[in-house]
């Protein structure tokens, strides 16, 4: 039976190759996850969405699987991973795996025999037969993620077969029924295993037009993707009190209800991404946020009914780190920055996640070109040093500010060398800012942006107005403030957070002025315990319920 338990939770993603090293060897892994078990639990949160620990060669670190049924030997043993599990629900957390069914990796079984013309797996993946004079030109003008054409020639075979992303991540044929039962087999050896859910990866993409024609709209939100996923949640998902979320390009507050809705047994939420856009130009630049018509957008999923679950996040694995993105030059200001944030994003009703490392502020990275690790990164300079190399100054300068690698850095516990993460060199380069951001120092003060979030969330849950309560925005217009109302069965709470380095003034509305209130959360030790009109101080963050 689905208990729909998503709706009261707070979910920690960890990336795990850079969260904690547990055997020396510089690469984060389950060992180190187990070890750090009750510092998750300290937070509060519900569940853990764990990245991809699959046994992978690695090539987009572990979202390439060569085995959906064993773990990587970098991570650990299946053994380890049953402890990791164990510990988990010993400690009332839930699990979340990363599930990658849209591609696999060219080192997967099924795509070694495929590439025989003869196979049985042939038809497991996308395969077409080349354009013009000997078939030698790609099959449409589909482009990789990753930059370049999206299709790889195959000389053993003659024919070119589809990669939405690396060419060592052919994509999965979902026309094919057998894949897709492959699929539901796979979610069910896990769920098995002792799984609470999945966090689907590109599961918009899964189903392509029929010829494939030219253009992206060919291949999201396809014309069997409702089929393909309410057939999936048929097979597996609706036989477990389970809670998926799909990553979900392609899915609106236009046409979400037809995803998420409860009534039509797809996905449980998804994760959108036009918040995450509006401080980009042309799909990748980088531009100034804009905080209205950030509000604006968060509040059209708001609208959704109460039978479709939003989610909110500021940070994962595949976005930089958002203190810079969202709320400029903090300067000393930067925890005061993170509890704005937290507070704007922890009292909508939404499930909210929160990305290893977001607790305690954590920062950009500033990257020499060697020192980025990330494959998007590496085909971005790849190709512009082969197409137009003067411009390799701005581009280094554009991946500063956005690449994915930011939010890859090892977690830093410690001021201790390697930031507590390990005692080998790490993978990745440390954030030089460790000694003064890491969780320890943050565990010290009562103050700190770390016991903050373990406050807010505290705060939300169970709390039947932020879980179910109605959603409206205050003062939508205003550039400075994110305001808004919670209101359910009569009762209200006010959430106030400034989001400029500067003081601004509040005024509460008419309708509010003349309401008992209490204070229940703030970021400053003196704040106003009355709702009135103020000033609010740099990055100020208030949570009033009011009677």
């Amino acid at each position: 039976m689905k208990t729909r338990w998503y709706k009261d939770a707070v979910i920690y993603q960890i990336y795990p190759r850079s969260f904690c090293d547990g055997n020396g060897d510089g690469i984060g892994d389950i060992r180190g996850i187990v070890s750090k078990l009750d510092y998750i639990k300290s937070l509060g949160v519900d569940a853990v969405w764990l990245s991809p620990v699959y046994k992978s060669p690695n090539d987009d670190n572990g979202y390439d699987i060569s085995d959906y049924r064993d773990i990587m030997d970098e991570f650990g043993t299946l053994d380890d991973w049953k402890e990791m599990v164990k510990g988990m629900h010993e400690r009332g957390i839930k699990l979340i795996m990363d599930l990658v069914v849209n591609h696999t990796s060219d080192e997967h079984k099924w795509f070694i025999e495929s590439r025989k013309n003869n196979s049985e797996y042939r038809d497991y993946y996308i395969w077409q037969k080349g354009r013009g004079k000997n078939g030698k030109k790609p099959p449409n003008n589909w482009k990789s993620s990753f930059v370049g054409p999206a299709w790889e020639y195959d000389k053993e075979s003659g024919e070119w077969y589809l990669h939405l992303f690396s060419k060592k991540q052919p994509d999965l044929n979902w026309d094919n029924p057998k894949v897709r039962q492959e699929v539901a087999d796979i979610c069910n050896y896990w769920f098995d295993l002792g799984v609470d859910g999945f966090r689907c990866d590109v599961i918009t993409y899964i189903s392509k037009k029929e010829g494939y024609p030219n253009g992206s709209a060919s291949y999201t939100v396809g014309p069997h993707y409702h089929e393909y996923i309410h057939e999936l949640n048929e097979r597996s998902f609706s036989k477990y009190d389970s809670m998926t979320v799909g990553e979900a390009i392609g899915i609106t507050p236009d046409n979400a209800t037809e995803s998420i809705d409860e009534s039509v047994g797809e996905m449980d939420t998804v994760f959108s991404f036009d918040h995450m856009q509006i401080d980009y130009k042309y799909g990748f630049l980088p531009a100034k946020f804009n905080l209205v018509k950030y509000k604006n957008i968060l509040a059209r999923w708001q609208s959704l009914p109460k039978t479709c679950q939003p989610t909110i996040y500021l940070e994962n694995h595949d976005q930089p780190r958002c203190l810079p993105r969202f709320v400029g030059d903090y300067k000393d200001k930067r925890e005061k920055a993170g509890m704005s944030l937290a507070t704007a994003m922890m009292f909508l009703r939404a499930t909210p996640y929160i990305y290893q490392g977001q607790e305690i502020g954590m920062t950009n990275c500033h990257f020499e070109e060697e020192e980025f690790k990330d494959i998007a990164s590496l085909r971005v300079f790849e190709l512009v040093k082969k197409i137009c190399p003067i411009l390799m100054p701005y581009v280094k300068k554009v991946m500063n500010r956005r690449a994915r690698d930011h939010a890859r850095t090892p977690m830093q516990w410690s001021a201790d060398k390697y930031a507590g993460f390990s005692t080998a060199e790490p993978w990745m380069k440390v954030n030089p800012n460790y000694k003064e951001i890491n969780v320890e120092d943050s565990e010290k003060r009562e103050d700190s942006l770390l016991n903050y979030y373990r406050k807010a969330i505290r705060y939300r849950k169970g709390n039947e107005v932020i879980i179910k309560g109605g959603f409206e925005l205050v003062y939508p217009e205003d550039k400075r403030i994110f305001a808004y109302m919670r209101e359910y069965n009569g009762k209200k709470i006010l959430v106030i957070a400034n989001y400029k380095n500067k003081t601004v003034k509040f005024r509460v509305p008419e309708k509010l002025l003349y309401t008992d209130c209490k204070l229940v959360l703030s970021n400053y030790a003196d704040a106003p315990q009355k709702l009135d009109n103020m000033t609010l101080r740099e990055y100020e963050a208030l949570v009033y319920e009011l009677d």
